[in-house]
């Protein structure tokens, strides 16, 4: 934690960027189980690396899984398992990923459009959400920024819920998004990269040393 500030670096492909991670205080290491992105890896891939990496908390990142292939996640040791699915999914098939990881342990991730609040009925089945960057076609990794205003909005209506920020967030706007949305967890991918799956270790230290920059401003008020 930085500051009070949670923070997840996504995207990791290698032993050397989720070291690095974790010597900046990454408070979760996530890993994308989505074949259709630049920064996939194999389960069996994380499974060759998994007692080498970091002790910090994993993440399994998936776009709507089979129920098998989550058991096959939970079973390679991942501790959270972040589900990216359209809001045309069935209510009964989230459900179904509550009740084989723990309701505890799933974060949501929606694909909500511009003008789409998270519905009502999922929030009875998770304790965490993600609000990622919407756009047609993809399931995150946009590299753009979110709707910050909206990620406040639900953060304060619905406090008893884990709030994660994601979406475009680098260096230079992590201050501004701080100031705006009022996150107090973070998900950093893409912004801090030279190629996709590829970790910048000068940006993400300078990711943090910004963040922390900004939380020292915000106690200074």
């Amino acid at each position: 934690m930085i500051d009070g500030i949670r923070m997840k670096v996504c995207g990791l492909t290698s032993l050397v960027d989720a070291e690095f991670a974790d010597r900046c205080g990454a408070d979760y290491l996530g890993f994308i189980l989505y074949p259709k992105s630049p920064r996939f890896v194999a389960l069996s891939q994380y499974e060759a690396m998994a007692a080498k990496l970091p002790a910090r908390r994993k993440v399994a990142v998936c776009v709507e899984p089979r129920l098998d292939e989550l058991k096959a996640m939970k079973a390679a040791g991942f501790d959270f398992f972040q589900v990216h699915f359209s809001p045309a999914t069935p209510a009964a098939i989230v459900a179904d990923w509550a009740s084989t990881v723990g309701s505890e342990n799933l974060w949501l991730a929606p694909k909500l459009a511009p003008e789409a609040d998270v519905a009502l009925e999922l929030l009875t089945m998770a304790k965490t959400f993600l609000l990622d960057t919407f756009q047609t076609g993809v399931f995150g990794g946009t590299g753009q920024t979110g709707n910050w205003p909206k990620f406040a909005r639900h953060q304060s209506e619905f406090p008893e819920k884990t709030w994660i920020l994601a979406g475009g967030l680098n260096p230079e706007n992590i201050g501004d998004a701080l100031r705006t949305s009022h996150a107090r967890f973070v998900d950093v991918n893409s912004g801090v990269e030279v190629a996709p799956g590829i970790k910048d270790h000068e940006k993400l230290k300078r990711f943090v040393v910004r963040l922390h920059e900004a939380r020292s401003a915000q106690r200074e008020k």
